[in-house]
């Protein structure tokens, strides 16, 4: 796949520029200014509340999980929809962001691949982090890991590109066809529902749907 970033290179690029970089751009399109990006991280959003409610019972909230969720922008945003949220992220920096910010979630060192809980959760969700994860082993443990978290009927969305072929993108980016996510999560019991592209400007990214069915 060309000279990608090894996973060490990985975590220190992505720390250095949760740092350097503004509150949005560190874990959204660089390509974008602030005001861009904020309209990007609006959109997602939107496409997940689709996807998962606006609304949940103050007494009996949806529990979330927001798998690599940077400095915590869709963490917060989620909180105050009234989900329980739980954020991971294996950036120390990020991490320090998003508990100066609170809002609500609870967040927690931890690689895709290595979070472990003793509970199960309504939805399970990672933007934008699945096709940063450069090595494929990793990759795929990482997913089957996050299907191993949804509870039976909860729903795992993931977002990546709906074609039917792997794709570099410079040195930190591999996005992975759906010919290999919907094989590798039907083997891990989840069914899947649909892909929801973000149709913004040339953005061919969208949010893999699946649903626990066994």
């Amino acid at each position: 796949m060309g000279d990608l970033l090894t996973t060490e290179e990985a975590a220190a690029y992505w720390d250095t520029r949760h740092q350097r970089e503004g509150a949005l751009r560190s874990g959204g399109d660089v390509t974008y200014d602030e005001a861009t990006n904020q309209m990007f991280y609006t959109l997602r959003l939107s496409i997940l509340l689709d996807v998962i409610g606006h609304h949940s019972s103050p007494v009996a909230p949806l529990f979330l999980l927001d798998a690599g969720c940077g400095k915590g922008w869709f963490s917060r945003a989620l909180a105050r929809f009234g989900h329980a949220v739980d954020g991971i992220d294996p950036s120390p920096s990020a991490l320090a962001q998003c508990r100066a910010e609170g809002g609500g979630p609870r967040y927690f060192s931890s690689t895709l691949a290595g979070w472990r809980s003793p509970w199960l959760y309504d939805v399970v969700l990672s933007i934008d982090v699945v096709f940063h994860i450069l090595d494929d082993q990793e990759w795929e443990r990482s997913l089957r890991n996050l299907a191993s978290l949804v509870r039976l009927g909860g729903r795992l969305v993931v977002a990546d590109w709906g074609a039917d072929e792997d794709r570099v993108y410079g040195n930190y980016m591999v996005v992975r066809g759906r010919d290999r996510y919907l094989p590798l999560l039907r083997d891990c019991g989840l069914r899947f529902d649909a892909w929801r592209p973000y149709g913004f400007r040339d953005n061919q990214i969208g949010f893999y749907v699946f649903t626990r069915t066994a």
